[in-house]
């Protein structure tokens, strides 16, 4: 890891810690300790990123609830040809498995199918959890939260390509062949592993 990396995890784990102490805090003392260490770690990350404190505070406010972490679902389709489906992020015009923030409301199986159906008009069921990863422990560029990231496999029911407002084209990829992806949210080393799931069926999930 990094030292850019782990000072950026050391600050979430800051952040995250001072924020819950304000949840449990009983009084007014632990209340501006935990207030100072919070905006410590806003400091820390705007060394980090070389930002503004303002826009870096502007990103981080304090919450009144438990601090957990984010969950980022990702949806694994293969075709017949043994080619993954990625889509175009408008965001960064790279690469990535279709998905995104898991939805209040909707379950993990509910959020692929429905991420697939949104960014590319294909339709979908979810088959199978293939992967749960802590994206701290992968060489993830830093990201403002601390996430964990679900793959699930899914299978092609019907349905056809059609436009979406934040998906600039999409299209299935050969392993070896892939377009540039989108690190933000999967790295090689991971479309590589799905890969190894559709070629081995029986190959366990894997969680951090």
């Amino acid at each position: 890891m990094s030292v850019r990396k782990e000072l950026h995890l050391i600050s979430q784990k800051i952040r995250a810690l001072s924020q819950n102490g304000l949840v449990y805090a009983e009084n007014e003392y632990d209340r501006e300790r935990y207030e100072e260490l919070f905006n410590l770690s806003n400091k820390i990350s705007a060394l980090i990123h070389q930002q503004d404190i303002g826009l870096i505070e502007k990103c981080f406010t304090l919450q009144d609830d438990y601090v957990t972490p984010k969950t980022d679902v990702r949806a694994v389709v293969f075709n017949e040809n043994n080619e993954i489906l990625l889509v175009q992020e408008k965001a960064d015009a790279r690469w990535s498995l279709p998905g995104g923030w898991a939805d209040v409301g909707f379950s993990p199986v509910e959020v692929a199918e429905k991420e697939v159906k949104e960014e590319t008009g294909l339709d979908v069921k979810a088959k199978r959890l293939l992967a749960v990863l802590d994206k701290q422990k992968h060489p993830h560029p830093p990201a403002a939260h601390y996430v964990y990231k679900i793959f699930i496999l899914c299978e092609i029911t019907g349905g056809a390509f059609s436009q979406a407002f934040d998906i600039l084209d999409k299209g299935f990829f050969k392993q070896g062949q892939l377009p540039p992806l989108s690190k933000e949210r999967v790295l090689i080393e991971q479309i590589d592993l799905m890969f190894e799931y559709n070629n081995n069926p029986t190959k366990e999930a894997i969680i951090d």
